[in-house]
């Protein structure tokens, strides 16, 4: 639009602004078509960066799951006493617990460790294995948070494990 109104502008020719239209128009095209980045994004693709379509994009969607994870993460064996765990927790706050058995992960738990005061002894008997929920899936450190969140809505699950692994992720039988 730019190019139409400067060139009408410099000519004061009604006649040519059709031309000049179509004109715009194929350059764009043939543009799309040798490169789907523009001259603003293509150092940026170029770099590893992703860059979003959306005209009001939340940038933060674009991220990789690594850089916005939260990496205060226990990994526990089901085999865990739930109440030992709260008596040994020493520091308050939400704890992420991934729960393994035999180096397979069976579930997640997040706890709020402030309200262990006085519930130890009420979780007698209780394992992790027993309080885990079994509704998590698994991301890799390099996938985009757009996608990871699509991947969480689609299965219902109510966290993602990032790992490292870009090969084989070991998953419990759920």
């Amino acid at each position: 639009m730019t190019a139409v109104t400067m060139i009408f502008e410099m000519t004061r020719d009604y006649d040519i602004i059709m031309p000049i239209i179509i004109a715009v128009a194929v350059a764009i095209g043939v543009r799309r078509l040798l490169s789907r980045e523009n001259i603003y994004t293509i150092k940026l693709v170029a770099r590893g960066h992703l860059i979003p379509k959306a005209l009001h994009a939340n940038m933060f969607l674009v991220r990789h799951a690594d850089e916005v994870m939260d990496r205060n993460v226990i990994v526990l064996p089901a085999e865990t006493d739930f109440a030992a765990f709260l008596h040994q927790t020493s520091s308050g706050g939400f704890k992420h617990i991934v729960v393994t058995n035999s180096d397979r992960i069976v579930g997640v738990l997040r706890v709020n460790t402030e309200l262990r005061r006085g519930l130890e002894g009420s979780y007698a008997g209780v394992l992790l294995g027993d309080v885990a929920q079994k509704n998590f899936t698994i991301a890799r450190a390099q996938d985009v948070v757009f996608d990871v969140v699509e991947r969480m809505w689609r299965h219902g699950a109510a966290m993602a494990i990032v790992t490292k692994s870009t090969g084989h992720l070991p998953r419990g039988s759920t």
